[in-house]
């Protein structure tokens, strides 16, 4: 590939058969054999989708006064997405680029906010369930706050006495996942809510993945818990349009119980040479045609349409659940409350990652997971007419692992397995920052950036790690013996 732009500009179709040549190894979400990263509701809703997207092509939400028809389709949007969260009247909010960028204007928010209604926080703290999503750890990061994280029950929902033991004068925020998503779980948001509430303390539920999927499961006779704003003290929800929202990617909305919230998110500036600036999110450019899509897609699917992908989707779960408990070894992880299913084997002769393994040989893309060591399925409804492929595919891969236990020693396998044997998680950490480090720094676009095999940068730099970490640990244990 070359690295340089070309002397003379190529012709149209040749650019786009090289953007066909490029997928061509992608994971094939068409198929139903993605459980992530891809929602859809069909080829005519894409269809759909792409006009809208290609009417507001070169519209930027910069500027709502230069394109209020943006602005419109945003309030539009926000509107209907907080009266599906139970908002009322005084519900406001935005769209953002994705659930990332929501967490981390919520997590702003309540940071500004501290600074005026709670100014004796001099140190910052985000207590969040230890199953809540990396985006929070970014947002700490990023705006310089202590990340607290609260242990799981036995349910894997956020264990509530720790919240309140956990909770003091420099807590700024309160988080609870609907659901969260290493186990699909609904954390018990009445009780966080109750907690921050007492201490006059912003909460915040994390629905990027549920929120445009738990109401209408509900709807459906589902027994959802309250999690939205029915409940008394949460004050902010992240919902993500581009997953059970089948709007384009990226799109999501953070929506506030009033505008006492919202504010704080904002960012104002009246001092730059190039005038006054102000944005409603992190972005400054925003683009149109993300904006115009999902309105299109609330307005193309209806309630009606959500509500028939909701009960698809729930058939799919269903299924599989069933199909993975008759495969004798393996075993669900909790009681999933929503769209997604976790698995495990109870059989340590059974490698959990060598079967990621054998599926992956089998055409399916596979998501792992660890502590405890599981695969990840996000169920949507394109899945209801696979799973019976699924559950067999998998039962097929179980069965030829225990045919073959040196799979474990091989693939990715070895690498899932490598990780969770070192003891300090930091030496993982400086694996995968060498990995990023050679992917980012390539210059000819050689990198092959999906080698996540037992010959790939990632398991390399796993190998050249892994023996100094367990090297000292045997020095720590030679040493505590000795005393």
């Amino acid at each position: 590939m070359s690295a340089h732009i070309p002397r003379e500009g190529r012709e149209a179709e040749a650019i786009l058969s090289d953007l066909e040549a490029f997928r061509r190894d992608d994971a094939r979400w068409r198929d139903g054999k993605v459980f992530s990263l891809v929602y859809d509701a069909g080829p005519a809703h894409a269809e759909l989708l792409k006009r809208a997207h290609n009417l507001y092509f070169s519209e930027n939400g910069l500027n709502p006064m230069a394109f209020k028809s943006l602005r419109r389709m945003e309030a539009e949007v926000v509107r209907m997405s907080a009266n599906m969260l139970s908002g009322g009247p005084e519900t406001v909010g935005t769209m953002t680029s994705g659930g990332t960028e929501s967490i981390l204007l919520a997590v702003k928010a309540a940071r500004e906010r501290a600074k005026r209604h709670a100014p004796w926080a001099r140190s910052p703290e985000l207590l969040v369930p230890e199953s809540a999503h990396v985006a929070f750890d970014k947002a700490a990061h990023y705006f310089g706050l202590k990340l607290r994280h609260a242990p799981l029950a036995d349910d894997f929902t956020v264990d509530v006495a720790a919240v309140r033991r956990m909770v003091n004068r420099n807590t700024v925020l309160i988080v609870g996942s609907a659901p969260q998503y290493p186990h699909g779980v609904i954390d018990p948001i009445g009780e966080l809510a109750a907690i921050a509430r007492s201490h006059d303390i912003p909460m915040h539920v994390d629905a990027c993945i549920g929120g445009f999927v738990l109401p209408w499961l509900e709807k459906l006779g589902e027994p959802i818990p309250p999690w939205d704003f029915r409940v008394d003290g949460v004050t902010s929800i992240s919902a993500d349009l581009h997953k059970y929202g089948y709007a384009a990617k990226g799109a999501s909305v953070v929506v506030y119980r009033d505008m006492s919230y919202l504010k704080h998110q904002f960012f104002v500036t009246t001092d730059w040479p190039g005038g006054i600036y102000a944005s409603p999110s992190m972005p400054g450019t925003r683009p149109g045609g993300t904006i115009a899509a999902a309105w299109a897609a609330l307005q193309g699917l209806g309630e009606d349409g959500y509500l028939r992908h909701a009960a698809r989707t729930l058939e799919a779960k269903k299924k599989l659940i069933a199909g993975l408990e008759a495969i004798p070894g393996l075993a669900v992880l909790g009681r999933p409350q929503s769209t997604i299913v976790t698995y495990i084997s109870l059989d340590q002769s059974l490698d959990i990652y060598a079967v990621a393994d054998a599926l992956e040989d089998r055409g399916w893309s596979v998501d792992r997971q660890q502590r405890p060591s599981s695969i990840h399925c996000t169920l949507m409804s394109r899945h209801a007419d696979i799973i019976d492929a699924y559950v067999a595919a998998v039962a097929d891969a179980v069965a030829e692992v225990r045919a073959d236990p040196s799979r474990k020693s091989r693939g990715n396998a070895a690498m899932y397995g490598m990780m969770a044997k070192i003891p300090f998680r930091g030496m993982v950490r400086k694996a995968v920052e060498k990995v990023m480090e050679n992917m980012y720094s390539a210059r000819d676009g050689d990198v092959d950036l999906g080698a996540a095999t037992s010959e790939g940068p990632v398991m390399k730099a796993i190998n050249e790690y892994a023996p100094k970490a367990l090297e000292l640990l045997d020095t720590v244990k030679a040493r505590l013996g000795r005393r």
